[in-house]
């Protein structure tokens, strides 16, 4: 088993509490892991990326080379095009379709996501629609690792575990909420891929 992951978004939406949480599932798996994260110009709005490599046999980089990723998990869907070459032949694009728009000339979102669409394994999802629906707009990003959560090979259990570690200290609410942000992404992701 072999996942590697790039994590890709702007700054302030989640990016390395989605790295905590599949990195904590990964290692409570057995699995090794590995990860480095580029902070941009995070306060201003800037990119972020993290490359998380997961394997069941020893890592010796924590960054994966041009077509090395399995799975592209972006919050911000202009950011996945930004990876693309980053992407094996039979990786999964999987990308937040709301934008973050932190700049005059952001392109159509329509094209953005034509772009995505020729990816052959690709899951377009507004997540944050789906957080704002379960009323609780800030676990976006646990939407995301719910639509990915097919894609990643680690038991759906161990993520669950993952978010109650990592937001345990605030208490059962937020966990419960995060948990069901996390288990709606994964039902959307299951009834777009039927579609």
């Amino acid at each position: 088993m072999k996942k590697d992951i790039i994590l890709s978004g702007v700054g302030g939406q989640g990016i390395l509490s989605i790295a905590t949480v599949i990195g904590y599932a990964a290692i409570d798996s057995g699995l090794y892991m590995k990860q480095a994260e580029v902070h941009g110009m995070s306060q201003r709005g800037g990119d972020v990326q993290s490359h998380l490599r997961i394997s069941d046999k020893e890592i010796f980089s924590d960054l994966i080379p041009f077509g090395g990723a399995d799975i592209i998990l972006s919050i911000e869907p202009m950011e996945s095009l930004r990876y693309l070459p980053y992407l094996a032949e039979d990786g999964w694009v999987i990308t937040n379709n709301t934008p973050f728009n932190n700049i005059v000339n952001y392109p159509e979102v329509k094209d953005i996501e034509t772009e995505i669409g020729k990816v052959k394994n690709h899951i377009l999802i507004d997540a944050d629609d789906i957080a704002r629906s379960l009323g609780a707009p800030l676990s976006m990003n646990m939407v995301m690792i719910g639509a990915a959560s097919g894609s990643l090979g680690i038991d759906f259990s161990k993520l669950e575990a993952g978010i109650k570690f990592i937001f345990g200290r605030k208490g059962d609410e937020i966990v419960n909420k995060n948990i069901e942000a996390l288990r709606a992404g994964k039902s959307f992701s299951e009834n777009f891929l039927k579609k």
